[in-house]
Formats: structure tokens, sequence, C-alpha cells
């Protein structure tokens, strides 16, 4: 089970009204995410291509830390805000975690409840869960410049022999490699050590 998962039913809790989790955004699409937005919303949101008007993913990519939707400080002329209430979202809370060497990486958490503004407390646990899974798919900073090439030329359908010929090494040496870059990536088989890496941004 991913962590994200783990931590899904806590988020429920905290966010009744529904959430939204996007991890390691890269240029365009996340590592990892979890949408348990209403999909009445959802629908309306994408059918509508809110997500260029939306206030909310604008203080997202524009600032880090945490605030709510009546904080957040950004004009809103397409009225994105006002049709979420209009579908039961009306106490909104957002999430955004970014630090210098994360290579423009960032993740953030859309959280709405329907009763009530968010706590303090429940903001800053908010934070530390988005901050944690952010971490938590943070690329290894151990993975050797050799095992990262290595990695790279399996993920491109090399063969353990011929990746011992492009590298000019011992086909035991190309196994040590992937061995450790498996390890440290805490994969069970080396396609998967390749997923992570790739999710990541390691090859």
């Amino acid at each position: 089970m991913s962590l994200i998962k783990r931590f899904s039913d806590r988020l429920t809790e905290l966010a009744p009204a529904g959430c939204y989790v996007a991890l390691r955004v890269g240029f365009s699409y996340p590592a990892e995410e979890l949408n348990r937005l209403p999909e009445a919303w959802v629908q309306h949101y994408t059918a509508h291509g809110l997500v260029v008007h939306d206030p909310v993913m604008k203080w997202a990519y524009a600032h880090t830390g945490t605030t709510t939707w009546d904080r957040i400080g950004v004009e809103d002329p397409r009225g994105v805000l006002k049709e979420a209430r209009r579908h039961g979202l009306r106490h909104g809370a957002v999430t955004s975690v970014l630090f210098p060497d994360d290579q423009g990486r960032r993740s953030y958490g859309n959280f709405v409840r329907s009763d009530r503004p968010f706590s303090a407390v429940e903001m800053h646990e908010l934070l530390a869960i988005v901050t944690q899974l952010h971490k938590a798919g943070a690329p290894p900073r151990k993975l050797t410049r050799a095992e990262t090439e290595a990695l790279r030329l399996q993920a491109n359908g090399l063969r353990l022999k011929q990746i011992s010929a492009e590298l000019d090494i011992s086909m035991s040496a190309v196994k040590a490699r992937l061995a450790n870059a498996k390890r440290k990536l805490g994969a069970q088989t080396p396609s998967q050590a390749a997923s992570i890496a790739r999710s990541r941004g390691v090859i």
C-alpha cells in the first residue's frame, strides 16, 4: 500500500466534503495523486476548464505553506470558488510544499468541508501530511551515477549482457549496480525500480 493511501482515511476525516492531493508534480503530471472530490464537481470543473482559472491552483503554484480559501488573496473573476460552494464545497484549505532541491517538483493539497471552517490545528496537520508525503517521494540522494546509468539502460530495454557491453563492465558488476539501485529505491523488482526512478525524475 502506498503512503498516500495509508493517509487517505485520515484526510477524509479532516476534509469530509472532499480532497485532492498531487505529489511531486513535474511539468504537468503528479507522480501520485489522491482525488476524493465529489464526482459532480470534478465533472463540472473539467468540462468548464476551471483549472486555469482556479485561484486555489494559482495560490498553490505561487506559494508554500497553507491557507484557507477565504484568505487566498487571489482574484477569482470566473467565480470558481462560488461555483464550488454551489456544489457544497463551502470551506476550503490549500497546502503547497516545495523545497530548494526539489528540481521544481511541487506537492499540494486542496481540502474541503461543508460544515465549518478548518481549525488551525487541522490546517497544521494537513500541511504536515502533505509535507511527509512529499518527502517520502523524494529521489534518493545516495544513488550513484553508475547505478543510475545501469538502471536507465535496463529501463530502456537492454539486457544484462548488453548493459555490460555498453558500460564496459562485467555482468556481475551490472547486477551489483542494479541490486543497489533497487534496494535504495525500495523496489521489489528491477521493473519496479525503473518505474519508481522514472516517476521521481531519477532517470
